[in-house]
């Protein structure tokens, strides 16, 4: 398949995507657009997108402002209004038309659910990975102090790798190409995150994402066919969460994946994809 990397314009610089076309000419089924979660690079979904380019969809990925080889906001603007005004930005360039779908984990995923809260027909579906409009407060806990536990850098690759098998224990040891691009070397020699420590003093509070009752009255105004796909060893998405994201979202449906935390797509890709799959293809 062909993968083409481009540079766009965003509202706070430059955004870096990916965009993979479908691996037969005239297989085309429309764009899926995959939004990353917070602290995390458009590389993270790079085998669903190829595996769903194969399918015959067209495929973008980005790096959101503040992460990845995007530019960080000059005004340190990290709000979820401004990351809805990129997205808003990348599908005017690279969106084809309107996209068939819009998945998005975690950050990305509540971009998606605000942007069509926004403009209800600027897509024909939603996938929500671990994340609904009430995440669990323990959870978002967690994710908050893994990101701001080491802000001074690593001295070492190995030490990042021992950070993140800490937070994520049952995931398999990322290799150094995964850590190259999860972290940057800075000019002193360590080993730096991949994105701009002001996103967590712009996002601050006991919800580092949007406030949960404009998250609840977004879902509600929703009316697209939307899928939820929660971790099962999910601290942030748990049964309850589940539960409640179905009553504020009846016409919603949901899917667990077992041995899957909050990183669900590193965590079990291959369920993932076989979730998304089924649920384009319904």
């Amino acid at each position: 398949m062909d993968r083409a990397s481009l540079v766009l314009r965003g509202t706070a610089g430059k955004i870096v995507a990916d965009v993979r076309e479908p691996a037969a000419p005239g297989t085309g089924r429309g764009p899926v657009v995959l939004l990353h979660g917070g602290g995390q690079t458009r590389h993270s979904w790079s085998r669903a997108a190829e595996t769903l380019a194969g399918d015959g969809w067209r495929t973008v990925t980005y790096d959101a402002r503040g992460h990845g080889d995007s530019d960080w906001a000059g005004d340190a603007d990290y709000s979820i209004a401004r990351y809805v005004d990129d997205l808003e930005c990348v599908l005017d360039q690279v969106g084809g038309g309107r996209p068939a779908c819009l998945a998005g984990a975690s950050l990305g995923g509540m971009t998606a659910l605000m942007a069509l809260a926004r403009r209800p027909r600027l897509a024909d579906r939603l996938v929500l990975v671990d994340i609904t409009p009430r995440p669990h407060p323990a959870g978002v806990a967690r994710i908050r102090q893994f990101m701001t536990a080491h802000l001074d850098g690593f001295e070492s690759l190995a030490e990042v790798a021992e950070a993140v098998a800490a937070y994520n224990p049952g995931r398999r040891r990322s290799s150094p190409e995964g850590l190259h691009r999860t972290v940057r070397r800075g000019a002193d020699g360590r080993w730096r995150w991949h994105w701009d420590p002001a996103i967590l003093k712009s996002n601050d509070g006991p919800n580092p994402l949007v406030r949960p009752d404009e998250a609840v009255a977004a879902a509600k105004s929703v009316t697209v066919p939307t899928l939820l796909v929660a971790g099962g060893t999910s601290d942030v998405v748990r049964e309850d969460e589940v539960g409640e994201f179905l009553t504020v979202m009846p016409t919603a449906r949901a899917v667990t994946l077992d041995g899957a935390g909050h990183m669900v797509v590193g965590d079990r890709n291959d369920a993932f994809v076989e979730a998304i799959r089924a649920f384009l293809d319904d």
